[in-house]
């Protein structure tokens, strides 16, 4: 079956040094993109991360220092990356909480203004967990009846993701084939950035999620204590964020301008 798409989707995998969104960066990107007329691209870039890649790490996706350290760096890489997403809604395994973030992270360093106003987001493992509770492995053995047997290998684990979501939609009659239901189906708690530090109330205001401000609306924080923006932006938080938090900060001075 054809994924029911008004514009393209790219399902993305990212191999890391590690787990930490605002320091860790991309060793390996694999994307699969596909188009409304069901026609399919592949890419897959191995990066150098211009840092050591722990042992523990490689031990997981097989990617040592010696592996990419002839490999382009992704500021070198990140435009051809993005020609190649940025007219298309993405898909992932996890994605929304960490290949989404992490990638955001690595475009703002690279100077490409990446975000997600315009796109929808579907995370095939939000969805799987909601049915079935279980892994990517699980997940292809379940619906595919296959075995991944290269897994954390950034271009099998993105072909399984896209296998797995296409027999997901068979599967269930409550999901539809359509991007902006799937993603909507695959969020979780709505949050203004991508780790999750600004959180939407129940009347879409943007409320900090964290410390001693936790559940306050931004602009009221940014407003009595305005010494804490400054904080924040030189404090050690995803750069996504601080453009999610100096937005505001610009919108509310506009909004007293008119």
């Amino acid at each position: 079956m054809n994924l029911n798409l008004i514009k393209p989707i790219c399902f993305f995998d990212l191999e890391t040094t590690g787990i930490n969104i605002s320091k860790d960066r991309i060793v390996e990107i694999s994307i699969l993109k596909v188009f409304p007329d069901g026609k399919q691209e592949s890419n897959t870039w191995k990066v150098n991360p211009e840092m050591h890649i722990p042992e523990e790490v490689t031990a997981i996706h097989g990617i040592s220092d010696e592996d990419v350290a002839d490999m382009p760096t992704f500021k070198e890489l990140a435009k051809e990356i993005n020609n190649v997403i940025k007219d298309s809604d993405l898909g992932g395994f996890n994605s929304n909480r960490f290949d989404i973030p992490l990638l955001a992270e690595e475009m703002l360093r690279a100077d490409i203004d990446f975000d997600m106003k315009n796109r929808s987001s579907v995370d095939v493992q939000t969805i799987f967990h909601k049915m079935e509770q279980r892994t990517l492995v699980a997940a292809y053995k379940f619906y595919c009846d296959k075995d991944l047997t290269d897994a954390h290998s950034a271009e099998a684990d993105t072909n399984a993701t896209f296998e797995v979501l296409k027999a997901q939609i068979e599967k269930y009659e409550e999901l539809e084939n359509d991007t902006k239901f799937l993603a909507e189906f695959s969020s979780r708690k709505k949050f203004a950035d991508f780790a999750g530090f600004i959180a939407y109330n129940k009347e879409g205001e943007e409320c900090f999620s964290f410390g001693k401000h936790k559940n306050k609306r931004v602009l009221d924080v940014l407003n009595t204590e305005p010494g804490y923006f400054g904080w924040l932006l030189n404090a050690d938080f995803p750069l996504y964020t601080k453009k999610v938090l100096t937005a505001i900060k610009l919108r509310a001075f506009n909004n007293k301008l008119d």
